[in-house]
């Protein structure tokens, strides 16, 4: 299987990196990991994914 490096990170509204939850080369398929957001106020999001093949930013709502 191929491998490559990934990268996944949540950011606030202001840009600033609020948690890094994936750095680390991993082998091409499905994935999954968990957040714990407790540490954050509810509110707005975006989560930037990097892989070799691609970079996405999505938003995402924070509810408590």
């Amino acid at each position: 299987k191929e491998t490559g490096k990934v990268n996944l990170t949540v950011f606030n509204v202001a840009g600033e990196k609020v948690a890094s939850l994936v750095d680390d080369k991993l082998e091409k398929g499905f994935h999954k990991v968990n957040f714990d957001a407790s540490m954050l106020n509810s509110g707005v999001y975006y989560y930037k994914l990097v892989t070799p093949e691609t970079s996405i930013t999505k938003k995402m709502v924070l509810v408590k």
